[in-house]
């Protein structure tokens, strides 16, 4: 029984969790956030040179006379910020605080009096420093140009002109047939049962349908029977459409199977 409360009291003191190599055995009250769950964005720099113009330009002071001991302490607390947030140090950074290092050490030996600026150890430093503001000043102004003749061009391109000749397709005789039937159907409807002597004549239909047409434009093929006429005027009518193909005097045309057919005359 003693082992099995010794048991019991280990299992309800294990920890649910491990918060840095820490066992946690409270739930917490509040949200817990952990120290390096943040992540803070630093403004960007492209290099050493423009960290040390962005520091001298913040406090408005004078490239020509940089206050070493100030700006090489603002410069090893940005490097000092960044080890901190575990961001990559490039090794151009680091030479730049060496070079901060050495001539704030050289400022601090004592100089000759008759020493001119020439013997000033900021000449070099200053020197890259004004080199790069004119070239940075530069890239800003490249940037504020318009992008249209500088970034995009314009182009004038004429389309050609395409002239396709197609060929309009031949009527198939049984489309042809399709047609007639479909006239002789609507005749049916006006068939009468009176005898009389039909006045109709093939050359004479021939000459009408000769009239109605011309090769400059095309005729619908309904447009050539009359269905008042009857069986026998639908009859002659499509006779005479034959003859005048026979004959070639007259061309049909059909845009697609099924499409409607159109007649004009064969130039």
């Amino acid at each position: 029984m003693e082992n099995f409360a010794n048991t019991a009291s280990n299992q309800s003191e294990m920890p649910f969790a491990l918060v840095q190599g820490e066992p946690l055995t409270v739930i917490p009250q509040d949200l817990y956030i952990p120290p390096d769950a943040l992540l803070v964005f630093l403004e960007a720099f492209e290099g050493p040179l423009d960290l040390l113009l962005y520091l001298i330009k913040r406090q408005n002071l004078d490239v020509l006379n940089i206050p070493i001991a100030a700006i090489t302490r603002q410069y090893m607390e940005y490097i000092e910020l960044m080890e901190e947030l575990e961001l990559e140090l490039a090794a151009e950074y680091l030479v730049m605080a060496s070079m901060l290092a050495e001539i704030k050490s050289r400022m601090l030996l004592p100089r000759p009096i008759s020493s001119d600026d020439e013997d000033d150890p900021r000449a070099e430093l200053i020197r890259r420093l004004q080199e790069y503001e004119q070239f940075k000043k530069a890239a800003e102004d490249l940037d504020a140009l318009d992008r249209l003749e500088r970034e995009i061009h314009l182009t004038n391109i004429e389309i050609p002109a395409f002239e396709i000749d197609m060929p309009l397709p031949q009527v198939q005789i049984k489309d042809l047939l399709a047609a007639f039937r479909d006239v002789v159907n609507r005749a049916e409807q006006f068939a009468s049962h009176h005898v009389e002597r039909e006045p109709l004549s093939v050359r004479e239909r021939m000459v009408s349908v000769l009239e109605k047409i011309s090769a400059d434009e095309f005729t619908s093929f309904y447009d050539f029977f009359d269905a008042s006429e009857g069986r026998m005027g639908v009859v002659v009518s499509f006779l005479a459409i034959l003859e005048l193909i026979k004959e070639s005097l007259i061309e049909m045309v059909q845009s697609e199977p099924y499409a409607p057919i159109y007649v004009k005359a064969k130039s």
